[in-house]
């Protein structure tokens, strides 16, 4: 499922109601609306050696939408920022397209590629996508 939601909390003034954003949403941050795909099947490998087992679409439980962080750039439309999430899924091989700022079909289809493999169903891009891309400054602890 594609995220159709997206919103970014306002550091200060009014509450921003449950429709845009997490109950606990921390100021200053952005979200959008996704859902995680998990495995329905054991996938342990049966020995170390042993590559992984192939899984069908079909055999994956489509979790419940959750609130997930955003980077604020790509919500407030950053033609720099698109431009970069461009370039990081071009050199994974996610995006062939041109490199134009703008966060049009291809690029969301990249997008939603890149993160099906991480097990998030969303077209839009994560903060820990953009950390993973090295497109976000990771913290203090890696995090």
């Amino acid at each position: 499922m594609l995220a159709a939601t997206a919103a970014c909390v306002p550091a200060s003034g009014p509450a921003v109601g449950r429709a845009d954003s997490p109950v606990n949403a921390q100021p200053g941050l952005c979200y959008a609306l996704g859902s995680r795909i998990s495995p329905a099947l054991d996938l342990t490998p049966e020995s170390p050696d042993a590559p992984p087992p192939l899984v069908r679409t079909s055999d994956l439980e489509e979790s419940p939408e959750y609130w997930f962080e955003t980077p604020c750039a790509l919500r407030a439309g950053s033609r720099d920022f698109i431009e970069q999430i461009q370039r990081a899924l071009a050199a994974r091989d996610f995006y062939d397209g041109e490199i134009t700022g703008i966060y049009d079909t291809a690029t969301r289809a990249a997008v939603a590629a890149y993160q099906s493999e991480q097990g998030l169903e969303s077209a839009t891009l994560s903060t820990e996508s953009a950390k993973a891309l090295g497109l976000v400054a990771l913290g203090r602890d890696g995090v």
